[in-house]
């Protein structure tokens, strides 16, 4: 059976949990920072996990993971 590749740039954003659950960035943190709040910057700088919806796709892209 041939091997399936890794998605490259999910490979560089996204990291997967020993629980299944896979971790991400929030979008939006560091363009025209001058216009968010200090509040919303640091709430933005932590990471999220990535949505029930959206995991069948993220591990098609993580095959391996």
């Amino acid at each position: 059976m041939p091997k399936i590749k890794t998605n490259r740039t999910a490979r560089k954003k996204l990291f997967p949990n020993k629980n299944g659950k896979v971790k991400r960035a929030h979008a939006f943190h560091s363009h025209r920072a001058s216009s968010k709040s200090g509040q919303r910057n640091r709430r933005l700088n932590k990471m999220t996990q990535v949505d029930k919806t959206n995991l069948d796709a993220v591990r098609r892209m993580l095959p391996y993971a």
